[in-house]
């Protein structure tokens, strides 16, 4: 396949467009019929820094096969998560909401106690919100459900294909058998596609791998790539792991290719949250609350957390281009609903990342993070630790001491800066706090903040 990397491009033309948002018409397609029920590919990978891909100029990080997808697609550099952490990240992405109104603001209720018990109530809320999948399989789509899965089985999410069973007494928790795909196997969701080509119906791909996330045990010919004199093992394994991820990326494009769905396919790809070796934190005294990945990456407000490349390709619908405007996680019902017959509900707060004009209107995202192993189903501000927003220059991250330690045993906490702000435009790595400097720019982004979310 080609591995050329489109290095930018300056037109941002979408073709295609009416006042609701997309027309679907194109000569070159088979028929009017297929255009207007485009498949949709979701790629989300697992736990990966927004720094860390070829296309995003990381300097030994080789991802070709993503490479080439940005190359032929709509590139936002500047995208986010609602949460840098997997659980509500994902709900996010399904619903469109952010995690204080679907409910889901962390992987557990009360950490490792009673799981199977404490979660049942937590995801029948959650799935009476309307959802990308529930939405495209009552449209008539074959919808798919791959590795990561938090919310019970395939079936509870309205997938009509999937891997996950999610039933506790078979071990069922967060993916369950889904896991196995792209570390043991692409089969399943081949097996789908062509399952859905021979019945000629539109097809909805939920690609979520246990990758690059933990345990970091790639092929030896990968990691011996990657081990070298002075880089610590686990950053070797990771970046290994990275490029693991990137090749069955490749396989499942290559398959749609082989099929001859691609043209009428819309990919998607966005990560759930960020994520960065131990090693590169040693120095830090706090690191040792953390023993799975660096302070300031999953789990914190930081860019390495929240930030991540959001990209979707169409080929012959979506001119590739590299975009400045900033992009979010729950803009993707929104995207997808503007291309296919479903409808988002009216007062989703994403939009149309296809809709240059909103995302011209568009100059602030917001963000949360609560408690990783506590939520407080019914009160989610009770286990708040940051509220965030980011503009075109600036970050402002506000720090809640929400958390009653005497009630939650399971609470990590090391930074109990009130406020920080930063000039991201300039310092992407968050190397100096300017708030004390710049205190108008804290009270303008603080007033936003509190407007978009009054803690209760």
């Amino acid at each position: 396949m080609r591995l050329t990397l489109l290095a930018g491009c300056a037109s941002l033309l979408l073709l295609f467009h009416t006042a609701c948002g997309f027309a679907a018409e194109n000569e070159d397609s088979r028929s009017n019929a297929s255009d207007s029920r485009p498949n949709i590919v979701l790629i989300l990978s697992d736990d990966q820094a927004w720094t860390d891909y070829g296309f995003m100029g990381h300097p030994d990080i080789q991802t070709p096969h993503l490479d080439q997808l940005a190359a032929e697609s709509l590139v936002f550099e500047k995208g986010y998560v609602t949460c840098p952490l997997c659980r509500p990240s994902l709900a996010s992405m399904i619903t469109g909401r952010f995690p204080f109104e679907h409910g889901v603001t962390g992987n557990d209720v009360d950490g490792r106690n009673q799981r199977a018990q404490l979660d049942i109530p937590l995801r029948e809320a959650f799935h009476k919100h309307p959802s990308i999948v529930r939405s495209l399989t009552e449209a008539g789509y074959l919808t798919h459900q791959s590795g990561k899965w938090w919310e019970g089985s395939h079936q509870d999410g309205g997938f009509t294909h999937g891997m996950t069973h999610g039933d506790p007494k078979r071990g069922g928790r967060h993916g369950d058998v889904g896991l196995k795909i792209g570390r043991a196997t692409m089969q399943p969701v081949k097996s789908f596609i062509n399952e859905a080509v021979k019945e000629d119906k539109p097809f909805f791909v939920w690609y979520a791998p246990f990758l690059p996330h933990t345990p970091h045990n790639p092929p030896a010919r990968l990691l011996k790539k990657y081990q070298q004199e002075g880089r610590a093992e686990d950053v070797a394994r990771y970046y290994a792991t990275c490029e693991w991820f990137d090749e069955t990326c490749g396989d499942l494009l290559n398959h749609l290719d082989q099929v001859g769905v691609r043209e009428n396919t819309m990919v998607l790809y966005i990560c759930d949250n960020g994520w960065a070796a131990t090693s590169t934190n040693s120095d830090d005294p706090d690191q040792k609350q953390w023993d799975g990945y660096a302070l300031r990456s999953k789990g914190s407000p930081f860019e390495n957390g929240i930030r991540t490349p959001i990209m979707i390709s169409w080929p012959g619908k979506v001119q590739p281009a590299r975009s400045a405007d900033l992009a979010h996680a729950i803009d993707l019902f929104p995207t997808i609903a503007a291309v296919t017959p479903i409808a988002a509900p009216e007062d989703l707060p994403g939009i149309n990342l296809l809709d240059s004009a909103a995302r011209d209107e568009r100059d602030i995202v917001f963000g949360v993070m609560n408690s990783i192993h506590n939520v407080s189903i019914g009160n989610t501000d009770e286990t708040l630790q940051y509220l965030w927003c980011v503009t075109d220059d600036w970050k402002l991250l506000l720090r809640y001491d929400g958390v009653d330690t005497t009630k939650y045993k399971n609470v990590h906490s090391w930074d109990d800066t009130p406020v920080r702000l930063y000039n991201v435009s300039e310092d992407p790595h968050e190397t100096q706090n300017l708030a004390d400097k710049h205190p108008e720019i804290v009270k303008e982004l603080r007033d936003r903040i509190e407007a978009w979310h009054p803690v209760k």
